[in-house]
């Protein structure tokens, strides 16, 4: 299961063009990915939707892709390591693994925020034994051609790029979710 915001709800095109719809097309038929992304969403929404997520589809792996809106926002960052946290911890007490995508910030926030915006992550996995993807928008943020017009969403042709980023990590936080014992 993704939970995540606009980045992973494939904003702006249609959904099957997506990430998460890419990653669900390249694994095997016994493997079902539910995408319970939504834009707009921060660490606060996702927390307050994911019991709800975790009890409906008892997933075997939960990918974190939030903090995005929150670091646009300014959002205090004890708040947003405290959401992620408790989706973690609440993942893991649900018996998934936990996959986590590092969100970056512009510099424009100043570099106290972004560095310790960008450290939360790091500090998290490290702290929990999860899986840290590498930044899934690095080859991409920079390069206009890929981006919506916002400059903020990647365009259908980033999407491949994006899933290549991610898919060791992820193809390694999906074989220790499905090795993990009952």
């Amino acid at each position: 299961m993704v939970i995540g915001d606009s980045i992973s709800a494939a904003y702006g095109m249609d959904l099957e063009q997506g990430w998460v719809a890419l990653w669900t097309n390249s694994l095997d038929d016994s493997t079902e990915v539910i995408n319970a992304s939504i834009s707009g969403e921060t660490t606060s929404g996702g927390l307050t939707r994911l019991p709800n997520l975790l009890d409906r589809h008892q997933p075997i792996l939960v990918v974190i892709e939030l903090g995005g809106n929150d670091g646009l926002r300014g959002y205090p960052l004890p708040r947003m390591r405290a959401n992620l946290e408790q989706m973690i911890q609440l993942s893991i007490e649900a018996g998934a693994q936990v996959a986590m995508v590092p969100m970056q910030i512009p510099p424009n926030y100043g570099p106290a925020y972004t560095r310790q915006f960008s450290a939360v992550y790091g500090e998290l996995a490290e702290q929990y034994n999860i899986v840290l993807t590498p930044f899934f928008l690095a080859d991409v943020a920079l390069q206009s051609n890929l981006m919506q017009s916002d400059g903020i969403h990647p365009t259908a042709d980033a999407q491949p790029i994006m899933l290549d980023a991610l898919r060791e990590a992820l193809t390694h936080a999906l074989e220790r979710a499905k090795d993990k014992p009952l």
